[in-house]
């Protein structure tokens, strides 16, 4: 059975979730061998966190050629491991950094790239994806037709799966080019903590728009009472209400959770195209003709300033 390349989500080491979500969907294509791109003293955690969902092998790099650069270092890193190990496929976290990284690495191994999958399955004749595209008003699915498939995939795509896989060590040494370490991180600060789970990747998101008219608390009481994340449509963040990294739409980010609620929505297209594959939507506004209404499974005609306190005591009160 071919390997399948699977590049681990981690920040210093911790694995996050779409890396569980990317080898559940690598064992239907082939043998998941999981890379490890990051510090030598953490990767034998990351071994061992992959290898309870399915990782066959684990590739480590020690990333002291890679760090402090931008993604170039690491798409030469997948490039030599594909000539390695010659995978049925590649995957990807579909983040900002992972789409480009699978861009670069497609023009390296003259490859075909598919980005923001929402499934993958096999085919006969190669990996199939499942793609939304058109601001979400078309679903297709595609495959590769040259070399090897490199399919980004979207976060909460598919369901991680547990069980041990035989998780075999093996350090890869890249040789890494001058021109790939170019462009070099000269500052970064990181990001405040906010205790909710990461918003491209949370289970739940609840979303303020303009109808908050600037006042987020009962949405990210909400959230909180969830266990889920805040996000915000462009108004909301373009009023100044909220930082941009909320935002969700086609020049935010893109989600797809289990749930999502939205609050005070209107539901134009530009915020469609990023939600619109979530499993189960939810929405709370006073405009009964809002075109958000078009495409929910649930929605509530009202104002979220009553609604969802009186939602967030219930969920309290049951929880507790």
């Amino acid at each position: 059975m071919s390997e399948v390349l699977v590049l681990i989500d981690h920040v210093e080491g911790a694995v996050r979730k779409p890396t569980y979500e990317l080898l559940a969907i690598a064992k239907r294509l082939g043998e998941p061998s999981a890379v490890f791109i990051g510090p030598a003293d953490k990767a034998a955690e990351a071994a061992e966190t992959v290898k309870g969902y399915g990782a066959e092998k684990v590739y480590v790099v020690d990333d002291s050629q890679v760090k402090g650069y931008l993604v170039a270092p690491k798409a030469e890193v997948l490039k030599q491991l594909a000539e390695k190990a010659s995978p049925a496929a590649i995957l990807i976290p579909s983040t900002a950094e992972g789409k480009e990284i699978g861009a670069r690495l497609s023009i390296k191994i003259e490859s075909g790239l598919i980005t923001d999958a929402v499934d993958v399955q096999a085919g006969s004749d190669g990996p199939v994806a499942t793609q939304s595209v058109f601001a979400g008003n078309y679903t297709l699915t595609g495959k590769v037709t040259k070399g090897t498939p490199i399919i980004t995939v979207k976060p909460n795509s598919a369901a991680p799966e547990e069980g041990a896989g035989a998780g075999t060590v093996e350090e890869f040494a890249p040789s890494v080019s001058d021109s790939a370490r170019s462009a070099q991180i000269v500052a970064s600060q990181p990001r405040q903590a906010t205790g909710r789970p990461e918003l491209t990747e949370a289970a739940i998101v609840v979303a303020g728009g303009r109808g908050t008219g600037g006042d987020f608390e009962p949405v990210e009481q909400l959230a909180d009472a969830l266990g889920g994340a805040v996000g915000a449509s462009r108004a909301a963040v373009d009023s100044g209400w909220i930082p941009h990294s909320f935002q969700i739409g086609q020049t935010g980010k893109t989600v797809s959770p289990q749930l999502y609620v939205a609050n005070g929505i209107s539901g134009a297209i530009q915020h469609r195209a990023g939600m619109q594959t979530s499993k189960t939507i939810v929405a709370v506004n006073k405009d009964e003709e809002a075109p958000i209404f078009e495409l929910v499974d649930f929605g509530v005609v009202g104002d979220l300033k009553t609604v969802l306190p009186a939602a967030t005591e219930e969920i309290t009160k049951r929880k507790g």
